[in-house]
């Protein structure tokens, strides 16, 4: 039986459009998720949309629809954009579902019936746009620590969790599972500067608005974000709070990895484990904090008029050039950057350069030289073995990097492939042996191995730029796109008929 591996991304929240540092965290998990595929895994992928609270409720209003319409519409325009950058998630989902809500609320009222959630009086600065509470202390400046906007008082009746109670034991539990939260930077800043601190009890309810899951035994209150939300996680594998969960849930929960934007961390790294323990449940096996994808050098927001969306960059590059970016570009544990200049040199001289001009250049030899077939000879030479050694060595390095969750490494190690195959070109000189007959057969050998270097990295490109990789094969004509045959050097078909020659990615020229 298949491994099983579930991957969840954070739910968007339905109060704007996705931009391309939104968009990053699907392109990441989906890379994840592929790779596992191919790597024989049973892989759960699940997203999708937070459509509750103050915020939908607000810009509903202005808007001069209901909130249901609101929120309808930019799910809409975020599962459009998740399809649009090719990401195979199973499970899109919604948190005005209505399974999910009633989930929410008998989780809400086990919570409350074993004593975890009470009643009490809410006092605090709160932030809209980020729906958070903070204590004067946490804001001496009267702005949100998160955002940076002004925060208003408030003070209504709420029912609170007990977080202080589970303090101690999350710390102990965190320590004591090194790899739960990664990377560890952000381990050491979670449990310096809001666990070991103390937690302070959380407000799980609001009187204020309206669009949200009522308590049950209290209809003036709705359920605030972090049960609703978090919860999404596990309502929708079919959890129930009397242990009746689907067969989906028995399979495929714990979660192997949340992968989640470090400015919401806090939240999936405190909160949640903390309620699934309240619960009983086991808690997901990591929580990764990837990093931001920065405009130059600030944070995107509307505010600074310097959003980049991504549908509008497919328009004018593709799909895979963009995902090749996001992947590439964003290293392990620190922010990456956009502007429009790195992209276009990273497409002119990874994608059309490294990868594009190496496919054609061998389409084009094997069609001069040999009519469109390639032969295998079975010799081989040192120059040949090294370039052997190196794809193979190339291969089992994209296999540690993303076990490690470096994935631009990974990627990286695929296009290491791609560049190795171009050096052998320079070390063999094909050009120079199509000169002689006596040279025919190491030209086959030659072309040989070429084809077979640009399939293996093909196969594991597979993970990262699905479309290219089917163009690739096509081209090739192979059908060896399994990761089982990866073991060794020599699975491209022998007298094999190539297919025909396109361009896979154009130079743009800079203006």
């Amino acid at each position: 039986m298949n491994k099983k591996f579930y991957i969840s991304t954070a739910i968007a929240y339905t109060s704007a459009k996705p931009h391309i540092g939104n968009t990053y965290e699907i392109v990441l998990a989906d890379a994840i998720a592929r790779f596992k595929r191919l790597d024989g895994y049973d892989v759960y992928f699940q997203t999708g949309t937070d459509e509750h609270g103050e915020k939908i409720e607000q810009k509903a209003k202005e808007a001069g629809v209901t909130p249901q319409e609101y929120a309808d519409n930019i799910a809409g325009i975020i599962k459009n954009i998740w399809d649009l950058m090719n990401t195979s998630y199973d499970k899109f989902v919604r948190t005005t579902d209505k399974k999910h809500e009633k989930t929410v609320a008998d989780i809400f009222e086990k919570l409350y019936n074993q004593g975890d959630i009470y009643k009490g009086e809410y006092k605090g600065l709160y932030c809209v746009p980020c729906e958070s509470f903070w204590t004067e202390t946490q804001s001496n400046d009267g702005l949100c620590p998160d955002c940076g906007r002004p925060l208003i008082e408030k003070c209504e009746e709420a029912y609170f969790f007990k977080m202080s109670k589970y303090s101690k034991w999350l710390e102990e539990y965190i320590e004591t599972h090194p790899h739960f939260i990664e990377p560890e930077s952000r381990k050491n800043e979670m449990l310096n500067n809001f666990i070991k601190p103390g937690l302070e009890d959380l407000c799980v309810s609001r009187t204020s608005f309206k669009w949200g899951i009522p308590v049950t035994f209290d209809s003036s209150h709705v359920i605030y974000v972090w049960i609703d939300a978090l919860s999404n996680y596990i309502t929708f594998l079919g959890y129930d709070t009397n242990g009746n969960h689907s067969d989906e849930y028995k399979k495929y929960w714990p979660c192997d990895i949340h992968l989640i934007g470090k400015d919401i961390l806090r939240f999936h790294t405190i909160y949640w484990p903390i309620i699934l323990h309240a619960l009983g449940e086991e808690l997901p096996h990591q929580i990764f904090g990837h990093p931001w994808l920065l405009f130059g050098t600030d944070k995107m927001s509307k505010s600074k008029g310097n959003i980049v969306y991504a549908d509008d960059l497919v328009k004018e590059f593709g799909v895979d050039a963009i995902r090749y970016y996001m992947l590439k570009e964003i290293p392990f544990a620190s922010d990456g950057t956009f502007t429009r200049d790195l992209l276009i040199e990273s497409i002119n001289s990874n994608l059309a350069n490294n990868l594009g001009n190496l496919v054609n250049r061998t389409m084009g030899m094997v069609e001069k030289y040999f009519d469109g077939v390639i032969t295998n000879t079975n010799k081989v030479d040192d120059i040949d073995s090294s370039l052997i050694n190196d794809v193979l060595n190339y291969k089992n390095k994209t296999f540690e990097n993303m076990e490690k969750l470096h994935i631009a490494d990974a990627l990286d190690n695929v296009f290491d492939i791609y560049r190795r195959a171009n050096k052998y070109i320079d070390e063999t000189s094909p050009w120079v042996l199509a000169k002689e007959e006596k040279d025919k057969e190491r030209l086959q050998t030659v072309l040989y191995n070429l084809m077979e270097t640009i399939r293996i990295g093909t196969v594991l490109l597979q993970a990262y730029l699905p479309e290219t990789a089917e163009k690739i094969f096509a081209q090739i004509n192979t059908n060896e796109k399994a990761f089982t045959t990866l073991d060794k050097f020599g699975y491209y078909e022998n007298n094999n008929n190539v297919g025909t020659k396109e361009v896979l990615f154009n130079r743009i020229e800079v203006k």
